[in-house]
């Protein structure tokens, strides 16, 4: 199949069709419009397979995570996500793969209103790299600098559910039943949390989405901050299937150092405390506090039960060259 061919088969149309946007597929470039007194928040992510999703992970989790972890890019930031250009190399055109692809693809740029707007196609290995964007008043965009000793730290949703959903599918963790397909579910078809990340611009001071895992990502915000934190174990949000299939050790672990929740870790002062429920009563996301910012540059101190936990070997997921 050519390549025109293939992008007007499945890519031309469907999905939702935004009024900002002045010229979608089909030409040398997208033309839209920047609504007044808003800023563009742009990210861009690229899945690899067999690095970023399994190779033999159902088409349609692969376009849906592709297109979820770039929107939760712009949750943390508190964006409210518009559009989406996509960049797809396959190694052959399989029309049964593509059809589900496209319907992971659209599902979700429907249920948030964003339009594929543009792209490429070309053979190569399998991957896929998204440029999302998005709209965020001035001055309102959350960013990891801002976290102040003092700070309560929050995080939407569960922890380390994701990865033991991975695990399972690898056949490194056993589980059977609901808890089985729960988890799995959680690390194929991830929840961005745009609407808690909109909300949060009112109440927090920094945040970031948890992709690499709650450590690593959390000692992003600690550095571009200059200051410390401590994280009681005990409090971690940990969902009762994990529970279920692990003890609470390992369930520790998965909430410490597995990636690919895309929950948001946020900061939010003393004085705003009060108003963060009312802020996130309409997003129906629940956040919990599972520590506190301190003036300690870049150190992060775990407890467990107010005494000194130990530290994983490892943070998280770690990227190399």
């Amino acid at each position: 199949m050519k390549e025109f061919d293939l992008i007007g088969r499945y890519f031309s149309e469907g999905g939702h069709q935004r009024k900002d946007v002045v010229v979608g597929i089909g030409d040398d470039c997208a033309i839209t419009t920047i609504a007044e007194n808003q800023q563009l928040a742009v990210t861009t992510d690229t899945l690899v397979g067999g690095v970023h999703f399994l190779m033999d992970a159902p088409a349609k989790s692969v376009a849906y995570k592709a297109v979820a972890v770039n929107l939760s890019d712009l949750a943390a930031m508190g964006a409210e996500p518009s559009w989406i250009s996509l960049s797809l190399s396959l190694p052959e055109v399989d029309e049964v793969w593509l059809q589900e692809f496209v319907s992971g693809l659209y599902e979700l740029t429907q249920y948030y209103s964003v339009q594929l707007i543009g792209g490429d196609t070309v053979r190569g290995p399998l991957s896929m790299t998204i440029t999302a964007q998005g709209f965020v008043p001035p001055g309102a965009a959350l960013q990891r600098a801002h976290a102040k000793p003092g700070d309560w730290l929050y995080v939407t949703g569960t922890l380390g559910d994701a990865g033991a959903g991975l695990d399972i599918l690898q056949d490194k963790l056993e589980a059977s039943g609901e808890e089985r397909d729960y988890l799995i579910k959680r690390h194929l078809y991830p929840t961005p949390r745009v609407a808690a990340g909109t909300a949060l611009r009112r109440t927090a001071n920094a945040c970031i989405d948890v992709s690499d895992g709650l450590l690593a990502d959390l000692s992003h915000i600690l550095r571009a901050s200059g200051c410390g934190a401590c994280v009681h174990v005990d409090r971690l949000p940990i969902s009762r299937a994990l529970y279920q299939v692990v003890d609470a050790k390992a369930a520790y672990n998965y909430a410490l150092t597995a990636g690919d929740d895309y929950e948001l870790i946020f900061t939010v002062s003393e004085e705003q405390r009060g108003n963060l429920e009312t802020s996130l009563t309409s997003t129906n996301v629940k956040a919990t506090c599972i520590g506190q910012i301190t003036g300690h540059n870049g150190q992060l101190d775990l407890k467990l039960h107010n005494t000194p936990y130990k530290k994983p070997e490892k943070n998280g997921y770690e990227h190399t060259f």
